[in-house]
């Protein structure tokens, strides 16, 4: 059957049954077999329109088919539920899509948001829908001549409908606009007059002058400039507060309270105009807007992904943007900073020399598997953190942080006029250079701490702490070709992604929740410790919570990684730079250095493979995540690169030991 007989038979159908089931037979014979077939369904429509603009009958038929289907259902909830959220909180809304996924809700034929999305009941329905031009669909509309009709109340009831879902979502405004947390934020809500309290008034005195005219045309309409003005206030007012966020911090229940309340004012504005005579001439393609917006939202009501990345997106980006300005603590401009970075990461390495001895010694102990775990997460955690108490740098925390300062660079540059790839190539230049010298200072003194514990004990104490065997094992862990130890480099990678974003969380969790001024309230430890103790106390964590977090996580996140591959049957375990350099030295000294020299060199070339997979695999994770959350495309990353690879060329020393004068680097893009 061809599309005009499919279009003949579904338009045949509608007249004698005007059901739900019917439009979908219509809609059926419109849609193209793959979804992204736009001129399919370009040529479909226009076939439908051609056919509707021969035959009377058939318009007529589509016409009273479609007054039936939306006059005898009730529309309001089809206008303020369908593409908004509800009431409930992003963890109950989590709950009831994913619900409604493993058993869909009941169908309530008198109700046209159900009648809805049996029309469009295939999920990517508004892929081609949203595809077809504007002025293709108004061809079918213009096709239907409405001007055929003779009653108008019809339309009437239709316009009544919308005046009572506009009402809906204004009251709707008003109580979110109530909100605690909002109020919280936005205290200048309850010192003056709520636009979100008297839009409502204004809307409630326009909607009734309007229902009036409806039933006595007579009567002079009133423009709805008041209620727009004070639309537009509430529409400021949460342009203000994501402008806060970025100073106060934010939550995922206030991110969600500001998206409820756009998505309100925007539907508000669109039945508006679609109310108003003086968008009459509009009003077709404003309709279209609208019916386009709906298929999207029914179609996608189930979506777990549009949920969280519709509410996470203003937290994502204030954790990233917090990783971003830790980052710039790991950037070295100057000859002293180099210098200085080069000294804390010695002392990471140090630290790092005896957390590697522990771990093994942890190892003998035979302990069982979930009391290991928690033992070889707590060895890390605490070492970790005691490595950022003592202002030392762990290397491969690095990038995680510095992707986060390089995006902030790359949206500057996609979102201004000017050239800003110059001052990108010199910020990676300077990123590069810090990063060498931090692993070249974990990696230099962890290996010569490791190897005098080792000796130390071994001629100090006469024991030995690491046996043949297990120094055989340690040397396969680092053999890049016939062990995991690349993958396993990689899964440290994510975990150090992971860290760095569970960083900026507690730094936002710490300003958002206001940590520091709430433990200052504390009396005992006020008393306990004096006032002034306990307030540097309060400002270090302030400063430094999320560093602190992020540390104890990754350490977790370590320690526990080969127990759930255990558990789980799945070869999981993580492979870091510094620990294999320190795991290297001990298995010497436990082999009395008895190492061919194709053992010393697949060691230490799967040491430098192991630091560069976890380099870069939590770089490009945060830098992808940080593009995302910044919702910036980046297109000149081959120009980009001929920059920093032309700078190489002229001055490759300044990619591994920073020039003796100032460099401008930390202050790129501020």
């Amino acid at each position: 059957m061809n599309l005009n007989d499919r279009l003949d038979h579904a338009l045949q159908q509608l007249g004698h049954d005007p059901s739900p089931d019917s439009f979908a037979q219509l809609i059926a014979a419109l849609r193209p077999r793959r979804a992204d077939d736009t001129n399919n369904a370009i040529n479909a429509l226009r076939s439908l329109a051609f056919l509707l603009t021969r035959h009377e009958g058939y318009r007529h038929t589509l016409r009273q088919a479609l007054l039936t289907l939306v006059g005898t259902r009730r529309q309001v909830h089809l206008y303020t539920d369908t593409g908004i959220l509800s009431n409930e909180g992003l963890w109950s809304a989590f709950s009831r899509r994913l619900g409604a996924k493993l058993l869909p809700p009941a169908y309530e034929d008198s109700y046209l948001r159900d009648a809805f999305g049996r029309i469009f009941h295939r999920h990517d329905d508004f892929i081609w829908v949203q595809a077809v031009p504007d002025s293709v669909w108004l061809e079918v509309w213009q096709a239907m001549a409405w001007q055929e009709t003779g009653s108008d109340g019809d339309a009437r009831s239709i316009r009544l409908e919308l005046v009572e879902a506009a009402q809906v979502l204004s009251y709707r405004i008003s109580a979110i606009g109530l909100e605690p947390e909002l109020v919280r934020n936005h205290p200048a809500i309850e010192r003056f007059e709520s636009p979100f309290l008297t839009q409502n008034v204004a809307l409630r005195d326009y909607l009734e002058r309007y229902k009036s005219r409806e039933f006595d045309p007579a009567l002079a309409h009133e423009d709805d400039a008041p209620v727009r003005v004070l639309l537009s206030q509430c529409e400021e007012i949460i342009a203000r507060l994501r402008k806060t966020a970025a100073r106060e911090g934010v939550s995922v229940s206030l991110t969600y309270l500001m998206v409820r309340l756009t998505q309100h004012l925007a539907r508000l504005h669109l039945l508006l105009d679609l109310l108003a005579p003086e968008h009459a001439a509009e009003r077709p393609l404003r309709l279209i807007g609208l019916f386009k917006q709906l298929v999207e939202a029914d179609n996608r009501k189930t979506s777990l992904r549009d949920l969280f990345a519709t509410n996470t997106d203003l937290l994502a980006l204030q954790i990233t943007e917090h990783a971003g300005r830790t980052g710039e603590h790991y950037i070295a401009g100057t000859r002293s900073e180099w210098l200085a970075m080069a000294k804390s990461a010695m002392g990471a390495g140090f630290i790092v020399g005896f957390m590697a001895m522990i771990k093994i010694l942890l190892a003998k102990l035979k302990l069982a598997p979930l009391i290991e775990a928690f033992a070889y997460s707590m060895n890390y955690s605490l070492g970790f953190m005691l490595v950022h108490v003592l202002h030392f740098t762990i290397a491969t925390k690095q990038p995680a942080m510095t992707a986060a300062r390089i995006a902030a660079d790359i949206e500057q540059h996609t979102k201004t006029s000017g050239d800003r790839l110059d001052a990108i190539a010199e910020l990676i230049e300077a990123v590069a250079r810090t990063q060498f010298v931090a692993i070249l200072g974990n990696v230099l003194i962890a290996m010569p701490t490791a190897l005098l514990i080792a000796l130390g004990v071994q001629y100090g104490l006469g024991q030995v702490w690491v046996s043949p065997e297990k120094a055989h094992h340690l040397l396969h862990d680092l053999d890049p070709i016939r062990s995991l130890a690349l993958p396993h480099a990689a899964i440290a990678g994510v975990c150090l992604f992971l860290s760095g974003l569970i960083s900026g969380y507690y730094d936002n969790k710490a300003v958002y929740n206001q940590i520091p001024a709430r433990l200052m309230q504390r009396r005992w430890p006020r008393k306990l410790f004096g006032e002034v103790r306990w307030g540097r106390f309060c400002a270090y964590v302030e400063n430094n919570l999320g560093a602190l977090a992020g540390n104890f996580f990754f350490g977790i996140m370590l320690g526990s990684m080969g127990t759930i591959g255990f558990l789980l049957g799945l070869p999981l375990d993580i492979r870091h730079i510094t620990f294999s350099s320190a795991n290297l030295a001990y298995a010497a000294v436990a082999l009395d250095f008895q190492l061919s020299w194709q053992t010393w060199l697949t060691s230490l070339v799967g040491i430098a493979l192991i630091g560069f997979t976890n380099l870069a695999v939590s770089f490009g994770l945060a830098l992808f995540v940080a593009l995302r959350s910044r919702r910036t495309r980046f297109v000149d990353g081959a120009a980009l690169m001929g920059r920093v690879l032309r700078r190489f060329v002229r001055k490759p020393q300044h990619f591994f030991v920073a020039p003796r004068e100032a460099a401008p680097t930390t202050s790129a893009g501020h």
